[in-house]
């Protein structure tokens, strides 16, 4: 019995992952939902800079304080450890869940792009970032990162064991393309608001740091592993980086973004 609810528990979070990711797409492209972070709660500007800072400074601890390897040790003591990745991903589906259903519009015109070919392209990019996202996270682990893997693993009766370190696909061009997918994605607007600009800047702060922590954990834990990694491929922007003759031997290895 146990380990059927602990297989439905994983299901029944993943899946409520998938509905606030899918809104959360449309609520910053403004596509096919009833609020979006341009049509959202009215109020003053003060009141709303104020709430949207404070509901994605929410989401940026949440979300990096439960994916940092001290707190998962003390967390595994209560959570059993084969639905710890499904609760941190039903604890994030829920945060951002409250930052879209608490979101106050700021609709100040920063800028519009008027040319229609100009706008197609930048659609394109819009989706295309979440292409890249969407993309990442199969070049890795996918059903391992969202918890999946672990609660059918349990269901199963087999020993829990991760997938390991490892560069697939956009993980030999950058080290962080599901972030560099997020990034495209959040300032690709051809009409950008005054709450898409705060919401696009400061989950850009987040990312950055994000990155930092989550590189300081794996050189912690990898060692000169992850260290030659970093010295061949670039953090987030193709291209830009210290590279070497020896990028086609760099080690198997993975990069997400858990931080």
């Amino acid at each position: 019995m146990t380990r059927y609810l602990t297989l439905c528990y994983g299901a029944i979070s993943y899946l409520l992952f998938l509905v606030v990711f899918v809104y959360a797409i449309g609520f910053v492209g403004g596509v096919g939902v009833p609020r979006s972070v341009d049509q959202a709660i009215a109020t003053s500007w003060i009141h709303a800079l104020l709430i949207d800072l404070a509901l994605l400074t929410l989401f940026a601890v949440q979300h990096s304080v439960m994916a940092r390897p001290a707190f998962k040790r003390w967390w595994t003591r209560y959570v059993p450890q084969p639905i710890e990745r499904s609760t941190y991903v039903l604890a994030a589906s829920a945060v951002l869940a409250l930052v879209l259903w608490q979101w106050r519009q700021l609709p100040f015109v920063v800028w519009d792009v008027t040319w229609q070919p100009a706008r197609i392209a930048i659609w394109v990019l819009f989706w295309l970032g979440w292409a890249i996202v969407l993309a990442s996270t199969f070049m890795i682990s996918h059903f391992e990162l969202f918890g999946l893997k672990q609660v059918f693993t349990a269901w199963r009766g087999r020993p829990q064991g991760e997938t390991g370190f490892r560069t697939t696909l956009f993980y030999r061009v950058v080290r962080h393309p599901l972030n560099l997918g997020f990034l495209v994605a959040f300032w690709a607007a051809p009409t950008m608001t005054a709450g898409r600009l705060l919401f696009a800047s400061v989950t850009t702060a987040w990312i950055v740091l994000a990155m930092w922590l989550e590189e300081r954990d794996l050189l912690a834990k990898l060692g000169a592993r992850y260290a030659a990694y970093r010295e061949t491929v670039p953090m987030i922007v193709p291209g830009v980086g210290r590279r070497s003759h020896v990028a086609e031997r760099r080690p198997r290895a993975r990069s997400s973004s858990s931080a």
